[in-house]
């Protein structure tokens, strides 16, 4: 069943880079004493307008200042999500040696004389493989740049391979849409947050309900064994115990073929929040730091005001739909023996809530 209000449908590949000419890379660091990686969006040749909203408490970011539409600079050739909290940002130095080499940044006085523009976002994922100082490097960004193709792996990958949300394993997530008027809009995120994104009555994620066709006709309800269970786990986390949240941060891109200025590429990545509010609770804590960007390729043209309206909301329910893929396609980890932390996937705490045909 379908909740869309655009009357839109998926993608070919259900994935942000159904939008022609944008690239998703990952470098994945899960050996022993690591649970962290990086994710790069590469913006086709020539880059890309951009835009940015960052709603959470703890942010950690670079180069967002310059998208703000005041600023000269308009296009970006790259957007980074990372793992590894403030260290991790390192891991941009990378995809800007890469795009170097590549030819590709900001024009200056000669040719061949380019800056890339690279904005990025982390979350924070240390300690959680059991070393705290293991967060990405600039040699990770550089794989994850040189990695970057049309097939995004969703999971425990990449920016989500040390996330987690609420008591569950996060991961990476990935949706899109291609509404009436031909425009496509996709996103992906790393769902790494404070809150939950399950429904604690029901065991289902709270954006399920948002899937396109039969996207998530597959995802039921737990038993009530499940949510038992899961509830005695979340009371007995070290950190609520405690009494402090874990340090946490859901961060994301969102592109469309669309042509939108850098000041409507901002309200894309604002809208683009309502999404993430729509799929986990509580959301924009002080112990988040949630940032989403928003490109676009300008490949279709520019919208009028009625269809630049559509194209926000899909973008905001591609964001929630990412977000349901990260859940489901995340894996149990298990790091207790290494100092680190053991997660269970939400397909592991609720088993009963898939359909055995279709999960």
């Amino acid at each position: 069943m379908t909740a869309d209000v655009t009357g839109g449908r998926p993608g070919p590949t259900n994935s942000i880079t159904d939008v022609a000419g944008v690239l998703v890379g990952h470098c994945t660091r899960d050996e022993p004493g690591w649970l962290t990686g990086v994710t790069v969006v590469v913006a086709p040749p020539g880059g890309a307008a951009a835009g940015v909203d960052v709603r959470g408490g703890g942010p950690g970011t670079r180069e967002t200042d310059l998208l703000d539409p005041r600023n000269l600079v308009d296009r970006v050739d790259a957007i980074v999500l990372g793992g590894g909290s403030a260290p991790g940002l390192a891991a941009v130095d990378g995809v800007v040696e890469g795009l170097f080499d590549d030819g590709r940044g900001w024009p200056m006085r000669e040719p061949g004389q380019v800056v890339p523009i690279v904005p990025a976002a982390i979350l924070f994922d240390l300690g959680r493989g059991g070393a705290w100082r293991h967060h990405p490097r600039a040699a990770d960004g550089r794989a994850a740049y040189a990695a970057a193709v049309t097939s995004v792996a969703q999971g425990c990958v990449g920016a989500g391979t040390g996330a987690r949300v609420g008591g569950l394993k996060g991961g990476v997530g990935t949706a899109s849409v291609v509404l009436p008027s031909g425009v496509t809009v996709g996103a992906v995120v790393a769902l790494n947050a404070v809150g939950s994104a399950v429904d604690p009555t029901t065991g289902r994620p709270y954006a399920a309900g948002l899937g396109l066709a039969d996207e998530f006709d597959h995802v039921g309800v737990g038993s009530a064994e499940e949510l038992a269970e899961a509830r005695a786990r979340a009371e007995s986390l070290p950190d609520r115990a405690a009494g402090m949240p874990a340090m946490a941060t859901t961060i994301g891109v969102i592109a469309t073929d669309a042509a939108l200025t850098k000041a409507q590429c901002q309200k894309l990545a604002g809208v683009g929040h309502d999404g993430l509010a729509r799929a986990v609770k509580p959301v924009h804590t002080l112990f988040d730091g949630d940032t989403l960007f928003a490109m676009a390729t300008g490949e279709r043209g520019p919208l009028e005001p009625i269809d630049l309206l559509v194209l926000m909301e899909a973008g905001a329910d591609c964001v929630a739909r990412a977000i349901v893929h990260a859940l489901l396609a995340a894996t149990s980890v298990d790091r207790a023996g290494d100092g680190g932390l053991t997660i269970r996937s939400w397909s592991e705490a609720f088993p009963s809530a898939l359909s055995p045909a279709l999960g």
